[in-house]
C-alpha cells in the first residue's frame, strides 16, 4: 500500500467543495488514514512551499494557503500518488482532463483547488511535515473487494 498527501486548499473549503472532493478519493477506493481542518501557519506554508521559495509567485502562494482554513490528507492504496494526481488533474484547470476535480470546478491555476503529493519521496515528506507519525492503521470490510 501506498501513502500520498492531500491538501483541500482555502478555495475548496470556502466553496463547500470538501465533502465532494473527498468522496471522489473514497469512490477510487482511497482509504483516509489521517484528516485535519486547520488554519496554515505562515511557518508551516514557507515550510511546505520551501521549493517554491525563489520563484516570483512564492509570496502569493504563502498568502493565499494561509488566507483561509485547508483540510490536510493522507489516502492510502494501491498506487495512490498517482491515482489521487489522476483524480485532481493538471495543475492548469483548462488543462485538466473532464471528469477531474480541477476540470469539473476550477478555472484559475492559482485557485485549482487541490495539492497532491507528486512523487513517493514528497509524499513521504509532506506526511511527516503535516501529521508526523499522527496516522490511523486500519483495516476496512470491503478491502477484499478492492485490493488483490
Amino acid at each position: 500500500m501506498e501513502r500520498t498527501f492531500v491538501i483541500l486548499k482555502p478555495d475548496a473549503v470556502q466553496r463547500g467543495l470538501v465533502g465532494e472532493i473527498i468522496a471522489r478519493f473514497e469512490r477510487r477506493g482511497l482509504k483516509l488514514v489521517a484528516m485535519k481542518f486547520m488554519q496554515v501557519s505562515d511557518e508551516l506554508a514557507r515550510k511546505h512551499y520551501a521549493v517554491h521559495a525563489e520563484r516570483p509567485f512564492f509570496a502569493g502562494l504563502i498568502q493565499y494557503i494561509v488566507s483561509a482554513p485547508v483540510v490536510a490528507l493522507v489516502l492510502e492504496g494501491t498506487n495512490a500518488i498517482a491515482v489521487v494526481r489522476n483524480t485532481v488533474g493538471a495543475t492548469k484547470p483548462a488543462e485538466a482532463a473532464p471528469g477531474t476535480i480541477r476540470a469539473d470546478f476550477g478555472l484559475e491555476i492559482g485557485r485549482n483547488l487541490v495539492h497532491a503529493s507528486d512523487g513517493p519521496d514528497t509524499a513521504r515528506d509532506e506526511i511527516t511535515l503535516w501529521f508526523g507519525d499522527d496516522l490511523v492503521a486500519w483495516g476496512r470490510a470491503v478491502d477484499a473487494w478492492i485490493f488483490e
